[in-house]
Parts: structure tokens; sequence; C-alpha cells
């Protein structure tokens, strides 16, 4: 017997001990939206650690002049290390792109010359300037763990377009998994079959979906019979149990995905041309690059949201966007592994006509300080959180493109004007959606949890 069953074997396995209301559980179809939605999917490209806002958004040409001098607040301000050093200018140098004149960095070559389908948001704050509890509030809304992330929020609201593959997929850095491991994309309170699934970027990108050994077809056979006496056994007795039948779900949507997910992975299938455009083939954007490749595949096959995450967890040596020590040295390391990928997933995207119901995400937990992690008197290379304005952008589906929303002071220390908090940013998500944030909703310990908790309204300013 092989390794990896055979089509008639697996769609076999599926009908073994499952009930009428086991089955129509399995076959649910993809749930409608509130009205006509812009977006169909979504990816999200993750940066992890805290991406300098000052350095790749959001230009500002005034920290040139106090660049050296003294910061001046009534507060101390909130940080991670609390170091409070001189005002320091930007590190790489901005210019206008495209027929917005939208301003990008030189840290994003490539990101640059897709300027003009690019919806900036330059006022983003938070409530957190630690890496954790700002995380997880970018991704569920909360500072505490224990709550749904986006992904599976969207998965719960729309459902799956794919029999074969989970609605929700997540693509880790090749590095490691970020800090919180498995918790950055939790299904929390919602049901299991909501929460993300991992594909590992080395071996099978499942682990554990196909069996390590081969089975004898006898020994297969009589397990399955057995698994199907004891389902029939445990349904009869107990009923159709919600935890039982999303059980019975997962192990079915895994029979599948055994055939679907080597085909999906298997990115020698484009052309040379297609996966050169990746940087596949480059020394350090290679796996980002499979990575974003496979975001669009994962999207063609019917996939709802996809994460790809830029950084693992923390420590030294720093692999993730974390610059403490020296901003430079770091994020000129993470921009080259990442931009040449995402500008070629825009480009694919928008040649293949996707980019008009897809809806591609850019974010960081938060940004960076204007001053440097030092001593008061001296010009350090580093800098640390700011929670306090910064910058994230948007593409694709039902968006103004070309533009950039909000601002934040002359020296890009905090939102100024139009300031978008993650309940707002989460709200236009889903509005883009076809959904309601207001009315996606799940009953958990007597309260009507949100993704946006009580929050959030819509940036209207943002939608075509």
């Amino acid at each position: 017997m092989s390794a990896e069953p055979s089509r008639r074997e697996l769609l076999s396995w599926g009908g073994y001990g499952l009930t009428g209301a086991a089955l129509s559980s399995l076959l649910q179809g993809k749930n409608k939206p509130n009205y006509t939605p812009s977006a169909k999917r979504v990816i999200h490209v993750c940066l992890m650690g805290g991406l300098s806002h000052l350095d790749s958004f959001d230009y500002k040409p005034e920290l040139a002049k106090f660049h050296g001098k003294p910061f001046k607040s009534e507060k101390k301000p909130e940080t991670f290390f609390n170091r409070i050093g001189p005002l320091r200018k930007n590190d790489w140098s901005f210019k206008r792109y495209g027929q917005s004149g939208l301003w990008v960095s030189d840290l994003f070559p490539h990101i640059s010359t897709v300027a003009d389908e690019l919806t900036v948001i330059r006022s983003m704050v938070a409530d957190s300037a630690n890496h954790t509890p700002a995380t997880f509030q970018q991704n569920t809304g909360f500072q505490l763990n224990g709550f749904p992330v986006m992904g599976s929020w969207v998965s719960y609201g729309l459902g799956s377009e794919s029999d074969d593959l989970p609605a929700y997929v997540v693509l880790p850095d090749s590095r490691g998994y970020p800090a919180g491991g498995t918790i950055n994309w939790s299904n929390g309170f919602l049901p299991s079959r909501h929460q993300g699934v991992a594909f590992e970027s080395q071996g099978h990108p499942i682990p554990d979906l196909f069996p390590r050994r081969e089975i004898p077809d006898r020994v297969e056979s009589a397990g399955r019979s057995l698994l199907g006496k004891l389902n029939q056994i445990d349904l009869s007795r107990y009923g159709a149990e919600d935890a039982l039948l999303a059980r019975i779900r997962s192990h079915e949507l895994a029979a599948k995905m055994q055939l679907a997910v080597p085909e999906v992975t298997d990115v020698s299938q484009e052309t040379e041309a297609v996966r050169e455009s990746y940087g596949i083939n480059g020394k350090e954007t290679a796996d980002f690059g499979k990575n974003c490749l496979l975001a669009r595949r994962l999207m063609q096959k019917g996939v709802r949201f996809v994460q790809i995450i830029s950084g693992g967890s923390f420590g030294s040596p720093r692999i993730n966007w974390d610059g403490h020590e020296d901003m430079v040295r770091n994020h000129n390391r993470e921009a080259r592994r990442i931009d040449q990928p995402v500008a070629a997933l825009i480009k694919d995207l928008r040649l293949r006509g996707m980019l008009d119901d897809t809806l591609v995400l850019f974010t960081s937990e938060f940004g960076r300080t204007p001053f440097t992690q030092s001593a008061a008197n001296q010009l350090g290379k580093g800098r640390d959180h700011n929670m306090y304005g910064f910058s994230l952008w948007m593409a694709g589906a039902g968006l103004k493109p070309g533009i950039a929303y909000g601002s934040t002071d002359e020296i890009g220390w905090k939102a100024a004007k139009n300031p978008v908090h993650w309940y707002d940013f989460h709200a236009t998500v889903l509005h883009l959606l076809g959904m309601d944030h207001e009315r996606l909703s799940f009953y958990h310990n007597g309260i009507e949890r949100r993704l946006t908790n009580v929050h959030g309204h819509v940036v209207n300013d943002l939608l075509a």
C-alpha cells in the first residue's frame, strides 16, 4: 500500500461511520455575506517586530532639521526600553512614485514600482508598545490571547470556497514561528475548523498529513471498519454533538487535503519567468518568494484567507523587524527577503485579473520612534517601539489606489490627522468582504463577541 493513498481510497474513507447528520455537517456550503462584497479573499503579509514607518512609507523631511537634537515631550513616552535618545532623520532616501506620486523609501525599491496600487494608512495607532500584546491586537483586536484572529473570523463569516483545502492557511517564516507560535493563528472560542492551518516550507507542507510508514491493506481496512462502528455507537448514544461533528469534519478535510496539498504546493508547475519574478531562484528571496507564489496558488484554489509571516521569534540574533540596535542592518536584511516577492505578488494578481476581488494587507504591530534608543547625549543607530503613530498599506478590491490616508506629526511620533485604530482597520477589512463588523459575532461566556469588540468604524475614505 502506498503511503499516499489513491483518490478512490481517500474518497471512500470519508463514508466510514458517518450518519446523515454528520454528512450534512460536512457538506455545509459557504456562507453568504451581509451585502455585496468588493473582495472575495485576503492575503495578509504580516511583518513581525515593528517596521519603521519613518524609513518606509511616512516621509518626514522635518526630521532632517532636528537630526541629533533632543526629543522634547511634556510626558515621558511609553516605549519598550525607555531610553530616549536624540531625534534621528530617516536612514533611507524617499522618492515619489507612479502617477499617484506616493512617497516610498529606497528600502523597498520593488514595492515602489506598484505604488499606484497601494492604499497607505499613515495614522495607525495601537494600545501597547510590547510585541506580544500588540501582535495579538493586530490579529484579534485584543491584547490578550484566547481570542480568534482575523483569518478565523473571516473563515467563520464566509466559510471556504474550496472543498479540499482549509479556509484559512498560514505560511510562517522559514526561519521559525513568531513569538507565541500557533497562538498567532488561533481560532480562540470559534469552532476549531476555523483555526489557521500552517504550511511548512521544508519537507511535507503539513506534518503528519501522510502516514510515516506503509500500512498493510487489511490492517487499514480493519481499522477503518472499527472506527466506523465506534462512530456509529457514539452517535447513537450521545447524538450529533458539535465537538464530534467538528472532529469528523476535520478528518474528512484532512483526507481530501492529501490529494490537494501536494498539487497546490508544487510551484514547479509555474513557468520559469513567474518563479524568477518572485525571486524563487534568489538566495535571499527564495523562501519568502515561494510563500508569496503559494499564496496566489492557494487563492486560485479557493482558500479564503492566507497569512504570510515575515519574521520569527525574538532573541539574539534577531530574525524579524525589531531594529533596536541597528536599523540599517536590521531593516536592510529583512526588506531584501520580502521586497521583490511582495511586489511580484501584486503584479501577478493584477495581471491575472485577481486583484479586483482580492485584498492584500501589509501590516506590522507598530512602528518605530523618531528618536534613537540610546542615552540622551548619544545618537544611536536603533529605534524603539512606537504605538502612537505608524503606517500600513492595503491593495486591491474596493480600495482607492495610490493614496495616503491620515498623517503623523512633523516628526512621525504620533498620529495627528485621521487616526485609525486596529478596530477601524478590522471593520474596514470585513466591510470589503461584505460583512458588517457589528453583526459578525459569536456568543461566548454570556457575551456576543466581535473582532472589533464594542468599537470600530469603517474608514469610508479608503473605499473606491
